[in-house]
């Protein structure tokens, strides 16, 4: 539909028309018009926007021709845009190399937002499926066969969970390529299947609080002697000789170091992502932002004096963020740093149960909350989980379920006569 034109009077319209009132050419034409200089305005929608738009015109002519230029366009401004670029054509499954078709594929993950940490997943799977494909000689992703599949699945030395994700993602990769007519059909029979437990939740594994303390008692570990001059390795079970430079200074690490990191995870339940791009905005005295609800509302945590006054003297030395020690921003180079300072502690913490993990300081914030009896509901928000979650997870470490299981058994053999002692096989 075209643009309607009409004319807006003015306060000072010459013909004395009322103020804001709007006519049009057929009206004008009457016997006994008042004409005026008002101008003509033009209506209507172009690019998907309403809009009604002074011509700058008086002349119904020269509005008309105003209109017919934005018509053109197809925009309020009058300018055509360029065409658009003609269509790459698409490769055929016989052109398209395994590693053109990861490329495309990661590059459309990225395209999505996902996060960093996922997206590296992702190129892990990318250089594994172009490592498999170098090894049998395969250089298009159409050559792939459904035994290749087979072999490529079952060589993979994981656990069950991590497992059953790789296999997902390497469905999507290969329906990808279906779906961008690079092969004729996906490789990967539906007869493939997750391994068992591939479904069931990761444990959460708290540290206990005689781990907690080997841990930290290893940041305070004297260094082995090493040779500075090239002589011999560093030793990895003590922060000798790493050191740190950014803008705000340089220095050499030390346990001092991992122990800022451990209290704050600890203390506030952060994921080490969370720790790692901690910024000083959040500490407001003793109180820490944990995190920001959808509703607007903060959840915030306190942390003891002695920690506070810790975190603020690193800010002295590393600025608002003091645990971005390095000239790097990104996400992955900062909590990977940071990983492997924690891992030398853990070595030197000496042998644990469980395979020591940063995600298990926030396990531990946990424990502590549901030890101290603070309720389900109460950390579940300090969380960021729901309840079902937390009990789900957590149910060892929350007392009123193990009071109710203790009354059950109490209550069910309250009426039972004692049982006699068996000797010999007989009562």
């Amino acid at each position: 539909m075209g643009l309607k034109l009409c004319r807006r009077h003015r306060k000072e319209c010459e013909g004395g028309h009322l103020e804001d009132s709007f006519t049009g050419e057929f009206e004008e034409h009457r016997r006994g018009w008042k004409k005026c200089a008002c101008a003509i305005h033009a209506s209507g929608s172009l690019s998907g926007k309403y809009r009604r738009l002074q011509t700058a015109k008086t002349d119904w002519e020269e509005a008309k021709a105003v209109a017919a230029l934005w018509e053109k366009a197809g925009n309020w401004e009058g300018v055509t845009p360029p065409p658009p670029p003609p269509p790459e054509p698409a490769p055929t499954p016989s052109q398209i190399t395994v590693a053109d078709a990861c490329a495309v594929f990661l590059t459309h993950k990225k395209a999505a937002g996902l996060a960093t940490s996922t997206l590296s997943k992702y190129q892990t799977f990318n250089n594994q499926i172009c490592a498999f494909a170098a090894g049998r000689g395969y250089m298009l992703v159409a050559q792939f066969t459904a035994t290749d599949i087979d072999i490529f699945w079952a060589n993979w030395a994981m656990g069950a969970r991590a497992k059953g994700k790789r296999l997902t993602t390497l469905r999507r990769f290969f329906k990808f390529c279906e779906r961008r007519k690079w092969i004729a059909k996906s490789p990967v029979s539906a007869d493939i299947k997750a391994p068992v437990g591939s479904s069931k939740p990761a444990n959460k594994l708290p540290f206990s609080d005689e781990e907690i303390a080997r841990i930290i008692a290893a940041c305070d570990k004297p260094p082995r002697p090493i040779d500075r001059k090239g002589a011999g390795p560093i030793d990895e079970t003590n922060y000798v000789g790493a050191t740190w430079k950014n803008e705000t200074g340089d220095g050499e690490w030390t346990g001092e170091d991992v122990k800022d990191i451990i209290w704050l995870m600890v203390y506030t339940g952060y994921r080490l992502s969370d720790a790692t791009f901690f910024d000083m905005k959040r500490l407001q005295g003793n109180q820490v932002l944990i995190r920001a609800q959808k509703n607007g509302k903060q959840v915030l945590g306190v942390v003891p004096d002695w920690l506070r006054d810790r975190l603020l003297a690193r800010a002295k030395i590393h600025g608002a963020r003091p645990f971005i020690v390095g000239s790097s921003f990104r996400l992955e180079t900062v909590t990977n740093l940071w990983r492997r300072r924690i891992a030398k502690a853990f070595a030197a913490a000496g042998d644990f149960e469980h395979p020591p993990t940063p995600h298990r300081f926030r396990h531990t914030f946990a424990r502590v909350l549901l030890e101290k009896g603070v309720s389900v509901a109460d950390v579940a928000e300090l969380m960021g989980d729901d309840e079902e979650t937390i009990r789900e997870h957590y149910a060892a470490w929350v007392p009123e379920r193990q009071a109710r299981l203790t009354r059950v058994l109490t209550d069910a053999f309250s009426d039972k006569p004692r049982l006699v002692g068996i000797q010999g096989g007989r009562a």
